[in-house]
């Protein structure tokens, strides 16, 4: 996803004050994973983390797959074996997976619509509370750099065809109905869109009324002026 960086729950206070430096969204996902996909996430997430960092001081074509290896103590090879490419590593993440398990988890009888939003805007204020560096530099440097807009609507067509999974299970249609694809990209898109958007704004406005304002537009169409 382009808009958020984690879309778990809050860790508890006592979490908080232990100090983990894990991500929240990791403690989310690990749960469900066996110890060696713990492992192989942990490393993409250090690998993603010293990306950032190199990114910060060096900007984003200075920065190559041996200075990021390097970071993360990992071998270029293992950089590769992760992320095919530099384009890679900020495009994608885990968290699809825990947003279909949260958007499964709303109340059957829920419009899907009502449930994505639901879900999108506790990722958007989870992403702000733990991450929002992490969130800033990442929808920056999809505004910015014209390699990653290139690839980004390769990551959303990803997220799409497993939206549209569970978007199919919860209305009772076939996933490759016209429909059911159209509705799911059209979200996607559009929140997409918002996030460059705020990206455009140097962040200045609130994340969380771009993505009220965002389902809305979907919702009930474009308001007059």
């Amino acid at each position: 996803m382009t808009v958020m960086a984690a879309t778990s729950r809050p860790r508890s206070p006592a979490a908080d004050r232990a100090g983990s430096a894990a991500p929240v969204a990791e403690s989310r996902v690990q749960p469900q994973l066996s110890l060696r996909e713990r492992k192989k996430l942990k490393t993409r997430a250090g690998i993603r983390r010293a990306t950032y960092r190199l990114i910060a001081a060096h900007g984003y074509e200075a920065t190559t797959v041996e200075q990021i290896a390097q970071e993360a103590e990992v071998s270029p090879s293992t950089v590769f074996r992760y992320f095919p490419a530099k384009e890679d590593i900020v495009l994608t993440d885990e968290f699809d997976q825990v947003l279909l398990r949260e958007l499964r988890a709303r109340p059957a009888e829920e419009a899907p619509l009502d449930s994505l939003r639901y879900v999108i805007t506790e990722a958007a204020r989870i992403a702000l509370l733990h991450a929002r560096e992490e969130t800033v530099q990442r929808t920056r440097l999809i505004a910015q750099v014209p390699a990653l807009r290139a690839r980004v609507m390769e990551s959303v067509a990803r997220t799409g065809r497993l939206l549209c999974g569970v978007l199919a299970e919860r209305a009772g249609r076939a996933e490759a109905d016209l429909e059911v694809r159209v509705f799911a990209m059209a979200v996607l898109g559009a929140l997409h869109e918002a996030s460059v958007y705020w990206a455009e704004r140097d962040h200045e406005d609130d994340l969380l009324d771009l993505v009220a304002r965002t389902m809305t537009v979907l919702s009930s169409g474009l308001p007059p002026t």
